[in-house]
């Protein structure tokens, strides 16, 4: 469960970094570290196919990997005054509060 906590507070470090760049240095930092974690598999004694142990947190990592490239869209076109969430497509009762 530890574990699963300091993830989520390494997830929200994008909050916190100016760039593309600290933001993927902090996460390979963060795989390199919990490399071993991560990748684990479970053995199912039943069928013997190979399951990550902690899937969600490989599609997560991987996720973030993958779509890297435009988490900092907002950053680095700042002329289109693209928001940084997406509290506007949200669409509920206050949502033009939001805007």
């Amino acid at each position: 469960m530890m574990l699963l906590f300091m993830v989520k507070e390494k997830i929200n470090w994008a909050r916190f970094f100016s760039n593309d760049i600290k933001f993927t240095i902090k996460l390979d930092n963060w795989h390199d570290k919990y490399e071993y974690f991560i990748n684990q598999k479970t053995i199912n004694p039943i069928t013997g196919e190979e399951k990550f142990t902690h899937a969600r947190l490989v599609a997560a990592y991987k996720s973030l990997r993958t779509h890297l490239p435009y988490l900092f869209t907002h950053k680095k076109y700042k002329k289109f005054k693209i928001p940084n969430t997406t509290n506007c497509l949200d669409g509920g009762v206050f949502s033009p509060m939001k805007c």
